[in-house]
């Protein structure tokens, strides 16, 4: 029964991996005889053969990538968005339609990111899956970086760190408990002290400058602080990019071994489109996303005075929601699954990615173009990643989930929404580029 399992996967696979190959490589079509004229029927048939496997093909992938889902009815809020810009210059609405045009084409990133990760296998799908998923909030903050909001790059990127490890892996953790409700759901707790450690490592870089700011005691007022958090982001990306080695080399036989284990006990899943179809629509929505998201940091500032909100309650609570979209759905999915593994590795992944590499990446971007983000995050903000941290590892440290763990978490992170829904940011005005020479 396993045998037959595994050789429909691979038949399945083995099928889309063909029509990839006929589609790219036109030497697989029958050739033309030299004794034949140009105009032969031979190469009208031919020509007409690969012409309507190419539209059917690219039919079928949008079937399956656009239509197949129904939060793809969101996608007319992108150009909404666009035309109301153009046409009524409401900041408040093209913002709101900015967020619902993203949110769908989040979602299908993940999909195909999802997808493209079948055919490269558990190590480099999983870092794939992290890095794509986390698309959305890079592209928001350069976008944001170049117009000089430093404030929203940092708030973005702290609000997507607490809504993955607060809301992402709360209702992940609740699904899952309601659904095995009889037992608990147990992971490796091995690799989270290993993840967890990293996050603190993070908690630490971004607490120095803040606190060195705070009691006042730069030895240069102003740019000890940019110079210690220009420092610490090469560091932290140094032991970033040694966990990324470390997870490829040393864990690497073990993760193949386990998805063997997986694949032959329980259904395996085959891709359901190329490999090229994934990444050619992986592009198209990247696309997609950035042209929303150069809307969407515009906007932000006139939708906060239209809606009478804070722009840190919109950048810390409001943008990360719309930008964890793929790994929401894909951390729940997994939960429900029994595969607690894999919704921690992207919920706790993409925190770690956002923490030890989005962060300090955006530090050494602006400090190549001479915008002077720091990693003095502010001593609320600090705060709130540092007992969300703490709570996270108290709640998975002994190795075992139940649903319970998940409401605690999901409520943390409503009073974390709350704090943030109350609080006054003094460095917002500062950093406004529109106000910054007055």
């Amino acid at each position: 029964m396993k045998r037959a399992i595994s050789v429909g996967s691979l038949d399945g696979r083995a099928a889309i991996e063909l029509e990839n190959a006929i589609l790219l490589n036109p030497s697989l079509f029958p050739k033309k005889d030299a004794s034949f004229e140009e105009d032969s029927p031979i190469d009208h048939e031919c020509g007409n053969f690969s012409q309507n496997v190419i539209r059917s093909k690219v039919l079928s992938s949008i079937k399956v990538v656009v239509f197949s889902t129904k939060i793809n009815l969101l996608m007319p809020f992108g150009p909404m968005a666009i035309l109301v810009d153009r046409l009524f210059h409401s900041h408040g609405w093209v913002f709101v339609f900015s967020i619902l045009g993203i949110i769908p084409l989040a979602e299908r990133l993940g999909y195909t990111t999802e997808q493209l990760a079948l055919f490269t296998g558990p190590a480099v799908g999983g870092l794939l899956y992290a890095t794509f998923g986390n698309a959305t909030e890079l592209i928001i903050s350069i976008h944001a970086l170049k117009s000089g909001y430093i404030r929203l790059v940092q708030q973005s990127l702290l609000g997507s760190i607490l809504s993955n490890l607060l809301l992402v892996l709360g209702c992940a953790l609740f699904a899952g408990g309601l659904v095995f409700h009889k037992k608990e759901q147990v992971f490796n707790h091995a690799d989270t002290s290993v993840d967890f450690g990293l996050l603190l490592m993070a908690v630490m870089g971004l607490l120095f400058p803040a606190v060195l700011h705070a009691t006042q005691t730069e030895l240069e007022y102003g740019k000890s602080q940019l110079s210690l958090s220009r420092f610490t982001s090469c560091i932290m990306l140094v032991a970033y990019a040694s966990y990324i080695v470390f997870q490829l080399k040393s864990q690497k036989n073990l993760e193949l071994d386990k998805s063997f284990d997986e694949d032959t006990s329980n259904d395996a899943e085959a891709p359901e489109i190329s490999m090229w179809e994934s990444m050619i629509w992986t592009s198209i929505l990247t696309g997609g996303i950035s042209i929303l998201s150069e809307y969407l940091v515009k906007t932000i500032e006139g939708a906060s005075k239209e809606f009478q909100m804070p722009v840190s309650f919109l950048s810390v609570i409001l943008l990360p929601v719309v930008g964890n979209a793929a790994e929401h759905v894909g951390s729940v999915m997994f939960a429900v699954k029994d595969k607690l593994d894999m919704s921690l590795a992207v919920a706790v992944g993409s925190s770690i990615q956002i923490s030890m590499f989005a962060i300090p990446f955006c530090v050494v971007i602006g400090w190549m173009i001479g915008c002077p983000m720091d990693l003095n995050f502010q001593p609320f903000e600090t705060i709130s990643l540092f007992m969300s941290v703490i709570i996270v590892a108290f709640m998975l440290q002994n190795g075992a989930s139940n649903y319970f763990k998940g409401i605690v978490l999901i409520l943390c992170y409503l009073i974390v929404s709350a704090g943030f829904f109350e609080h006054i940011d003094p460095m917002s005005v500062e950093d406004n580029p529109s106000t910054a020479g007055q």
